[in-house]
């Protein structure tokens, strides 16, 4: 349940904090996310600033200029808690083990800094668009036809994928549907320098579709 504690304090009236608590303030947020230097490893203002190898190679983590269209709120605010790691290989490495040791919040923390980062959208993710559900032609581009389950984990009753990517393990709860396919068919836009191969041209728009809504069904 959400709700907001008011403690009067004769000469003036103080709101206190807690988890979940609507109508939190992004900007609030925003100065939790500065507090805690968080924007020594990830970058909040869009677009892209990646020109060259040599910049992305100096970043730390992802960016996150567009996190409110890319994550799921729930997820995100519980991941701050505690956060798991999503890859198996450390941030811009292809041998080194991710350490997992990214900085944990508090909870009341967590929700502050998830409302603003929720804040961070983008124009290139149409709401409404993919619906997830068990795609048989998605799942046959991402197994066969195309190389995802090289580099990304996935449920799986034998073959679980590759580790150089991210981890698409519960990406039914973490990522937005409709972020999923806008990545596919924008990559450029939202990540112009990286190893995962453009698909504009090589897949149909009904293919990035059916992929994005098999994706969109991992738990």
């Amino acid at each position: 349940m959400r709700f907001a504690v008011i403690v009067s304090f004769g000469l003036g009236v103080a709101a206190l904090s807690v988890t979940g608590m609507v109508g939190a303030d992004p900007a609030a947020g925003e100065g939790v996310f500065k507090a805690n230097n968080c924007g020594d490893c990830h970058y909040t203002q869009g677009p892209a600033q990646e020109k060259t190898i040599g910049d992305q190679m100096a970043k730390k983590g992802p960016e996150l200029w567009y996190a409110g269209s890319k994550f799921q709120q729930p997820w995100l605010e519980q991941w701050l808690q505690d956060p798991q790691p999503i890859r198996h290989i450390k941030y811009n490495s292809v041998t080194e083990e991710n350490p997992g040791d990214h900085p944990k919040l508090a909870a009341g923390d967590a929700a502050s800094v998830t409302e603003f980062l929720m804040s961070l959208t983008v124009a290139e993710v149409e709401a409404g668009v993919i619906k997830p559900k068990k795609s048989a032609k998605g799942r046959l581009i991402f197994v066969k036809k195309m190389p995802c389950s090289g580099c990304h984990e996935f449920p799986g009753k034998k073959f679980k994928g590759g580790r150089s990517g991210p981890s698409l393990l519960n990406a039914g709860t973490r990522l937005n549907p409709d972020w999923i396919y806008a990545y596919l068919k924008n990559i450029d836009t939202f990540k112009p320098i990286r190893m995962m191969p453009n698909f504009n041209g090589v897949l149909t728009d009904k293919d990035m579709k059916g992929v994005a809504q098999y994706v969109a069904n991992f738990k």
